[in-house]
């Protein structure tokens, strides 16, 4: 790129995007990532087919709440409710494990693969190619969750009804709402997610090895994950990134519940302000020798 190109926003932001798109289709083709996709799809249908057969496609034996058992008691009276149940029993680990792995591979990998020095090469600056990786994590968070999302509906329709389903208050919603508050709740589970993101790419630039910041960050995880169920630390509790994960339940009420929401989204977004800047120091600052 010449300095006059360089000079030209359109053609600096044409160059962003496309190095944006490059990294995106380059993260979603790779095995590992597919392999990640299908675990992640096939959990709604082994869901679905273990009410299915439990059930019979008869009436559930539970109801009410949030959490994810309740919301499967619903799933016989409405196929959509698996959408709710697939979200809640992937986000604790699944979900975040594989955005966890995909983030942690963001820098170390291409480190570790010899092609990151090439990547700077181009006129791309540390700092638009963080970015980047960035951007291309947060999109396999909202792909990610937008497929369990989607084999949840496919798989609800198919093996039970559909039609207006009652919110956690007890009052009736038409279907048309019940599917907009969905996708609003996959958009929240999504965005549950930006601080592993942060985390993962902080872990990514302190080292060159992939396979060590990808198990770092899934360790990191579990280990947060521990400690948010340990009562002696409950004052901690509320800054941990996944403690109001399953607040997207909130969504569910009539009125909504937008307390521990807010908090949620603005935990995730102090998580990728702090890591995310560490990431970005500790980048900009790095000796790049492969």
């Amino acid at each position: 790129m010449s300095r006059a190109e360089t000079a030209v926003p359109g053609v600096r932001w044409r160059w962003t995007f496309g190095l944006f798109r490059s990294e995106l289709l380059t993260t979603l083709r790779r095995w590992r990532t597919l392999a990640l996709l299908g675990v992640l799809v096939a959990v709604p249908v082994l869901i679905g087919v273990a009410v299915r057969i439990e059930t019979g496609g008869g009436a559930p034996g539970g109801g009410g709440g949030g959490e994810g058992p309740a919301f499967i008691s619903q799933v016989t009276n409405n196929g959509l409710f698996l959408v709710f149940a697939a979200l809640a029993a992937t986000l604790p680990f699944f979900l975040p494990m594989a955005v966890a792995v995909v983030a942690g591979d963001a820098v170390a990998g291409e480190a570790s693969a010899g092609t990151l020095r090439y990547l700077l090469v181009a006129p791309a600056g540390r700092t638009r190619l963080l970015l980047t990786k960035y951007a291309t994590v947060l999109a396999f968070c909202l792909v990610a969750t937008l497929a369990v999302a989607v084999s949840a509906l496919t798989v609800g329709a198919l093996l039970f009804p559909l039609g207006d389903l009652t919110t956690i208050s007890g009052t009736r919603i038409g279907f048309a709402e019940g599917l907009v508050r969905a996708l609003l709740i996959a958009l929240v589970v999504a965005a549950s997610l930006v601080g592993v993101a942060a985390l993962g790419l902080f872990v990514s630039t302190l080292t060159n090895s992939g396979i060590a910041a990808m198990a770092t960050t899934v360790g990191l995880l579990i280990t947060v994950q521990i400690l948010d169920h340990i009562p002696q630390l409950h004052a901690l509790h509320p800054y941990f990134f996944s403690h109001y994960w399953l607040s997207f339940a909130d969504l569910m009420r009539e009125p909504v519940y937008w307390e521990n929401l807010t908090r949620n989204l603005g935990l995730q977004a102090l998580y990728a302000a702090v890591f995310g800047s560490a990431a970005w120091a500790r980048f900009t600052a790095k000796d790049i020798t492969s």
